[in-house]
């Protein structure tokens, strides 16, 4: 696909590694749209982007954004599922006999945050690809915790999710135009990872990384960027996580 052009909605983009996919995209010719639920975030995007406060958790807003999307820009032809919050809680904590068990609520609020979200989005932008004829690009933002990760029960299902639905649309969507990959990022320096994470187990990370750093939001940009611009990648989840998993 050729980016110079192209109208690409990034979710979430308002801030850390949305933001850094919004810039690169926009670096790239890309007319770049910004979806997201932090109006003071938007705010602060000035005229760079245009923008939409986005609820991707409601179908009814995600439905009204898309529409008024493609009503002033003609149509969508990437999409870039990037909402997401890191969440950690195991299943079990001993610690709190009160409240040992993962707690339901939080489970819930975590797969609609991180999965159901990529499924609305999904369905209302390809909805209107499908209708204008577009040989659109999805990209998904999974993570390593798709493999399984200890402490994020919530967050490694919906990201197992996400790759999921990934190869299943590559295979459904395909044979109409419209691609459907993944970028699986591994431990990203950004505002949200050192929240979510301790400086001990960030420590703990980088010597674990055969490139010994954590990866940057740049990097996962020109990941994203890789995908939608190379027309045979299709139903693929491409992992950029400095060589950890190995």
């Amino acid at each position: 696909m050729e980016i110079k052009g192209a109208v690409a909605l990034v979710t979430g983009g308002a801030n850390g590694l949305g933001l850094a996919i919004a810039t690169f995209l926009s670096e790239q010719g890309a007319h770049v749209v910004v979806g997201d639920l932090d109006e003071d975030a938007l705010s602060g995007l000035g005229g760079e982007f245009d923008h939409h406060v986005l609820d991707v958790t409601c179908p009814d807003n995600v439905t009204k954004v898309v529409n008024d999307i493609v009503k002033k820009h003609g149509r969508i032809d990437i999409l870039v599922n990037n909402a997401g919050v890191i969440f950690n809680e195991p299943l079990v904590n001993i610690m709190n006999p009160e409240g040992m068990i993962h707690d339901y609520t939080r489970f819930r609020n975590s797969i609609a945050v991180n999965l159901d979200s990529v499924f609305l989005m999904t369905g209302a932008v390809v909805e209107h690809m499908i209708k204008g004829r577009t040989k659109g690009c999805i990209v998904n933002i999974s993570s390593i915790s798709a493999r399984g990760n200890e402490g994020q029960t919530a967050y490694s299902a919906a990201k197992s999710g996400v790759n999921a639905m990934t190869v299943t649309w590559s295979k459904e969507l395909g044979r109409m135009g419209i691609r459907c990959n993944a970028i699986a990022p591994g431990f990203i320096n950004t505002g949200s990872t050192n929240s979510a994470l301790t400086e001990t187990t960030i420590n703990h990370i980088v010597a674990n990384t055969p490139v010994r750093r954590l990866g940057e939001a740049k990097e996962v940009a020109q990941a994203v960027v890789s995908v939608i611009s190379n027309d045979f990648i299709n139903g693929t989840i491409l992992e950029v996580n400095g060589g950890i998993t190995i």
